[in-house]
């Protein structure tokens, strides 16, 4: 079978070593670790930040931002020093509900601004809280049909002005870069999981139909194949850039 019908529908099947409760914790471990170099290369965070996020953020007072799934806490790591450098006030809170990546999370150096919690979306729904910002990064294809619906009713309830939720574009050409580029990082599961997770996730039509029914959602892609889930409901007014640095 070609790539191209490899690919052709979701395998909603396939599971990821990370997602095993007896996987191999020193893999996973080094796999955590090598999650920013990855992010950095094929997540586009940058343009996702400088699009999306900081022109909902105001230098007039402390932005909120919660990142749900946050694994190893990479992206909101990166995320608070692109805020803080161009003189935003962020408060971020990252949680994801597995104990192995939050008891990661939370051996690193601590950074201000950033607090880690083993939690549910929906547990921030329940306490009342809200935020500007809500985000997660390769999230959406490891859901159920059922936990991605509730995922994205808890993004409506706690964003106040934009949620984005990035994942892969399931694509050939995709899954065979990933394959090569990968080949240099043994001893985790960045390469099998990866090429699980492009199997797993969704092409920009097949997410259009996710939120056919959802009033304000939009898919968006960006290059290299990344497909944003977006709502947006206001800004924070225009990016000066400089402003609030003390």
């Amino acid at each position: 079978m070609s790539r191209t019908g490899f690919l052709a529908r979701r395998d909603t099947e396939a599971v990821e070593q990370m997602d095993r409760p007896d996987c191999d914790p020193v893999k996973l471990d080094r796999t955590y670790a090598q999650f920013g170099l990855v992010n950095s290369v094929v997540s586009g965070w940058r343009r996702t930040y400088t699009t999306l996020l900081r022109p909902a953020f105001s230098t007039e007072r402390t932005n909120t931002l919660l990142d749900i799934g946050s694994g190893g806490g990479d992206v909101p790591r990166v995320l608070a020093r692109w805020a803080r450098a161009d003189g935003f006030r962020l408060e971020l809170t990252a949680i994801d509900p597995d104990a192995r990546a939050h008891a990661h999370a939370m051996q690193r150096r601590p950074l201000p601004g950033l607090s880690f919690r083993r939690a549910l979306s929906s547990e921030l729904v329940a306490e009342g809280a809200v935020f500007d910002v809500v985000l997660s990064n390769h999230v959406l294809h490891h859901l159920t049909e059922q936990e991605r619906e509730a995922l994205l009713d808890d993004s409506e309830a706690l964003t106040t002005r934009v949620a984005v939720h990035s994942d892969i574009h399931r694509h050939p050409l995709a899954y065979a870069l990933f394959s090569v580029a990968t080949l240099p990082l043994p001893g985790s599961f960045i390469r099998e999981d990866g090429l699980t997770s492009i199997r797993r996730s969704y092409t920009p039509p097949e997410l259009q139909h996710v939120v056919a029914g959802r009033e304000g959602w939009r898919v968006r892609t960006m290059a290299p194949f990344i497909n944003l889930l977006v709502l947006e409901r206001g800004t924070g007014g225009p990016y000066v850039p400089g402003a609030g640095r003390a």
